[in-house]
């Protein structure tokens, strides 16, 4: 479970009081995901003692963006293929203003999600089970953040992310310390999507050692075309 110690971690990375519900509500959130993962695969079985580090608080270092992009609580975020809710679930709990849509295609995936919106009664977590390419026919420029973590590299994210996101608004992407690589192969992306690299903002998980992690922070300038995202297949197929 989240101990004292621990917590006092949490709120120092937010910058808000750790409430007694949001609490409760992720101590729960940690037994459920226990109990599901021992049968389903939502992480490896070898992240499990490190839950806390490798999986909730670098979900919830996206609080470093919100802060220094004086971001408002009550944002409608998108986070594209969430997996077993990271970090969707961590961000609905200490969030509860925000309008939260975990997206992913895998149904057992989301049907996790849905458990825990159900058992913790999260009311601002919206689950959807598609595709990003399918979703992007009716919710385009529709949400003031898009993240995703863990996902595809640069150049393929951005296709799958940006299309989603406001005019002005940011897409925002989990990588580790060696990002560059995938930054210099999406500068066709970045160029056909209408939207640059404006911040890379690094942290690092509260681990012994050099677990060093990066947001970096996309900014979407112009509408995307309209022939992104393209068909199921073809943005890994011939990635931009």
């Amino acid at each position: 479970m989240i101990n004292e110690e621990k917590l006092h971690i949490l709120q120092e990375l937010i910058g808000i009081n750790v409430t007694k519900l949001a609490t409760q509500r992720l101590n729960d959130f940690v037994r459920l995901f226990l109990i599901y993962n021992s049968h389903t695969n939502l992480v490896s079985k070898n992240d499990e003692p490190n839950l806390f580090e490798k999986h909730i608080y670098d979900s919830l270092a996206l609080s470093l963006f919100f802060q220094k992009y004086n971001i408002p609580t009550d944002i409608k975020l998108l986070d594209i293929g969430t997996g077993g809710g990271f970090p969707s679930l961590p961000l609905s709990i200490f969030y509860p203003e925000m309008n939260i849509y975990p997206l992913d295609s895998i149904a057992k995936k989301i049907g996790f999600i849905e458990l825990v919106q159900k058992e913790l009664r999260l009311e601002n977590l919206y689950p959807v089970c598609t595709r990003a390419e399918d979703f992007a026919q009716n919710n385009k420029e529709n949400f003031d953040v898009v993240t995703s973590r863990a996902v595809a590299s640069l150049n393929m994210l951005l296709e799958y992310t940006i299309p989603f996101a406001k005019t002005g608004a940011y897409f925002v992407a989990f990588k580790s310390k060696n990002a560059d690589v995938e930054i210099e192969n999406a500068q066709n992306a970045f160029e056909v999507l209408n939207c640059e690299i404006v911040d890379r903002i690094q942290y690092i998980l509260p681990f012994e050692g050099d677990f060093q992690r990066e947001l970096i922070v996309i900014k979407k300038n112009k509408k995307t075309p309209l022939l992104y995202p393209r068909k199921s297949g073809l943005v890994k197929k011939m990635p931009l």
